[in-house]
C-alpha cells in the first residue's frame, strides 16, 4: 500500500504540531528539556515554532492525514529570529540552563539537519515513519545528490529505523543528568563511508 507524503503548508502547522507533541510526549529528550508544568502545551508550541521556521527555510513533509511529520533544514539555514528564540527560551523555562550547557558533537560541515520526525502514537506500526524518512531523503538527494544528512535521537528504536535508511552512528553522548543522545549521519548515496 502506498502512503501519500506531501509538502506541508502553513495550514498544516497546527495539526503537525499536535502530532509531534503526541509523538514526543514521553521522549527522553523532551521530558528532560521541557518543564513538566504544562508540558504538553509547551511542547506543542515549541513544535509549532520549529515547524514554521522549517517551512520558511527548509522542508516540512506530512502524511495526508498529518499523522506523520518530518522537518529538514539545509546547511546554512539561519537561526530563528530573536523573538522566536526568546519564546523558545521562555517555554524551556527552568530547564534552559541545563539545555544551554549540553554539549553534542558537531555535525559534518555542509550537512542537512533531519530536525524532527514524529508519528502520532495512534498511527504507529503502519510504516509512516519509514515512508516519510525515505521521501525526505529522496527530496534532499534530488536537490543535492552529494548531500549528507545528520540527526540526533534519544530513542534506540529510532536508531534502528534510521539504520535501515543508511544512517550510521557517529557518537553516543550522555548528557549530564539527562538522556543519552545518539548522533547519526547518512552519507550521500554511493559514498564509500559516512563522514566523520
Amino acid at each position: 500500500m502506498t502512503i501519500p507524503i506531501r509538502r506541508a503548508g502553513e495550514n498544516d502547522v497546527a495539526a503537525a504540531a499536535d502530532t509531534l507533541a503526541a509523538a514526543f510526549a514521553d521522549y527522553a529528550w523532551t521530558r528532560w528539556s521541557v518543564p513538566a508544568d504544562d508540558h504538553a502545551a509547551r511542547l506543542r508550541e515549541l513544535q509549532a515554532l520549529y515547524l514554521r521556521h522549517a517551512l520558511a527555510h527548509g522542508v516540512v513533509l506530512v502524511s495526508d492525514d498529518v499523522r506523520a511529520v518530518a522537518a529538514l533544514l539545509p546547511a546554512g539555514a539561519p537561526a530563528p529570529g530573536s523573538a522566536v528564540q526568546e519564546r523558545v527560551a521562555a517555554l524551556h523555562g527552568d530547564r534552559l540552563p541545563a539545555l544551554l550547557v549540553a554539549e553534542l558533537p558537531p555535525r559534518p560541515a555542509g550537512a542537512w539537519d533531519l530536525a524532527t520526525l514524529g508519528v502520532h502514537p495512534d498511527a504507529r506500526g503502519r510504516g509512516l515513519g519509514s515512508t516519510v524518512v525515505a521521501t525526505a531523503l529522496g527530496l534532499v538527494a534530488a536537490d543535492d545528490p552529494a548531500a549528507v544528512v545528520a540527526l540526533e535521537t534519544s530513542d534506540e528504536r529510532n536508531v534502528r529505523l534510521y539504520e535501515r535508511h543508511g544512517f550510521v552512528t557517529t557518537a553516543r553522548t550522555q548528557v549530564p543528568d539527562g538522556p543519552l543522545v545518539v548522533s547519526m549521519v547518512r552519507a550521500a548515496p554511493g559514498a564509500a563511508t559516512a563522514p566523520s
